[in-house]
C-alpha cells in the first residue's frame, strides 16, 4: 500500500513538472503576448478607431487568458497537493 502512495505521488509529481508547469507556463506566456500586442495595438493608432476596437479586443482577450491560466494553475496546484 505505502509503495503504491509513493508510485502515485512520483508520478503526480512528474506530470506536474513535466507536463501541467511547461504547459501552463508557455499558455500563460501566449496570453500575455496577445495582451501586449492588444497594447501596443491601441497605442500606434489613437485616431484609427477600427484599429483601437481591434487593439481592445486582444487587450480583454489577453487579460482574459491570463487569469484563466492563473485560475487552471491554482487548480492543478490544489490538487497535487491534496494527492501529494
Amino acid at each position: 500500500m505505502i509503495a503504491h502512495a509513493q508510485t502515485l505521488d512520483s508520478i503526480l509529481q512528474t506530470l506536474k513538472e513535466e507536463v501541467f508547469n511547461p504547459l501552463i507556463t508557455l499558455l500563460f506566456a501566449v496570453a500575455f503576448i496577445v495582451f501586449i500586442y492588444g497594447v501596443i495595438q491601441m497605442m500606434a493608432n489613437p485616431e484609427n478607431s477600427e484599429n483601437r476596437k481591434k487593439g481592445k479586443r486582444h487587450l480583454i482577450w489577453g487579460l482574459f487568458g491570463i487569469f484563466v491560466m492563473v485560475g487552471v494553475f491554482g487548480i492543478v496546484q490544489l490538487v497535487i497537493n491534496l494527492f501529494y
